[in-house]
């Protein structure tokens, strides 16, 4: 695989497959154990530094969510989907499996209540009132009330089927993000929720509510902390170069 060219991450990511494969194929009978047992003692590959992601400046994003044009229910959808996935900072995952039920008020204002994310941790995000607006438009002119909240539109511009896929969500933002000039992932939208808010001055423990983080360290690779691009270190040195 290395010599193939193929990133560290990536290796490692299919040694683990493989590693798994490897001992249930022991359990079942079907590899001798000390095969077994040498797979899994392969080392994986050493990966330097720790990629930042992709992130939007604040008027890319703003220009994000005006892309989706129209009234159609596509627009409407679209618009909706691409508000939550910036304004609550969530798994492509957490946003297909999301229902009408699981919007809620609480002290207050409006928020997306018991996210099921990685570990099975299970979180409450607060939503902005232009996200809500966005999913009231959407779900009104679909006429949903209940079940998932976000489901496929075909070409006659009518809701077909009960849920949209993780996949399909994958394949909105990049055809939107490819209008933008600035091909992203949702996780890439996920990361900009981050780095606003920081930008915007919460708190670091909120925004690690808010994405679902076990380890605030998590939280802070989104933000890039460890490598402020903005404010970097060569910009305090106070040199006169003539």
């Amino acid at each position: 695989m290395e010599a193939k060219g193929l990133a560290p991450a990536t290796v490692n990511r299919q040694l683990a497959a493989l590693r798994k494969l490897a001992g249930e194929a022991v359990e079942a009978g079907w590899l001798d154990p000390a095969v077994g047992q040498g797979i899994g003692r392969v080392k994986g590959a050493k990966q330097a530094g720790r990629r930042l992601g992709h992130w939007l400046t604040k008027k890319q994003a703003e220009t994000l969510l005006a892309l989706p044009q129209g009234e159609s229910l596509q627009a409407r959808r679209d618009r909706a989907l691409l508000c939550l996935l910036l304004g609550c900072g969530l798994r492509r995952t957490e946003l297909a499996a999301l229902t009408v039920e699981q919007v809620q008020q609480r002290e207050g204002r409006w928020v997306l209540v018991d996210l099921v994310g990685k570990g099975q941790r299970v979180r409450s995000v607060p939503m902005p009132a232009w996200a809500k607006a966005a999913l009231d438009r959407w779900t009104e002119a679909a006429g949903i009330s209940e079940g998932r909240l976000f489901r496929p539109v075909n070409k006659a511009d009518a809701v077909v089927g009960s849920s949209l896929t993780s996949q399909a969500v994958y394949g909105i933002v990049a055809s939107y993000s490819q209008k933008l000039g600035l091909p992203c992932a949702p996780h890439d939208l996920r990361r900009t929720f981050a780095q606003l808010a920081h930008k915007g001055q919460a708190p670091l423990e909120q925004i690690q509510l808010s994405l679902g983080h076990a380890s605030i360290q998590t939280t802070e690779r989104y933000l890039g902390i460890q490598q402020d691009l903005q404010d970097a270190p060569c910009d305090r040195l106070g040199l006169r170069v003539g």
